[in-house]
C-alpha cells in the first residue's frame, strides 16, 4: 500500500528531475541517464534533495537507484522526516 509520505517523496523527486533534466514530464520508471542525465546534474539534484527535502543522499545510491521510482523508495526507506 502506498503511504501519503510515499507519493509526497515520488512527487517531490520527479519534479526535481523535472527541474534539473529540463523536462516536462518523468515516468517514475525513467532511467535518470537514458534521460540524458550525467554527473553534474546528479549533483545538482544531490543539493536539491537535502534543501527541498532534508535528506542526505550518498552518490552510490543515485547511481544504484536510477528511476524516480527507486530513488524514491530509498529515500523513504531512511525514516527520516522529510520537509
Amino acid at each position: 500500500m502506498t503511504t501519503e509520505r510515499a507519493v509526497m517523496i515520488a512527487d517531490s523527486v520527479r519534479a526535481i528531475w523535472c527541474r534539473e533534466l529540463q523536462q516536462d514530464e518523468i515516468s517514475v520508471d525513467d532511467d535518470f541517464f537514458a534521460l540524458g542525465g550525467q554527473s553534474l546534474i546528479m549533483v545538482k539534484i544531490q543539493g536539491a534533495f537535502m534543501d527541498e527535502l532534508g535528506v542526505e543522499v550518498p552518490m552510490d545510491q543515485m547511481f544504484l537507484n536510477s528511476t524516480v521510482a527507486s530513488i524514491s523508495a530509498y529515500i523513504e526507506s531512511l525514516g527520516v522526516p522529510t520537509r
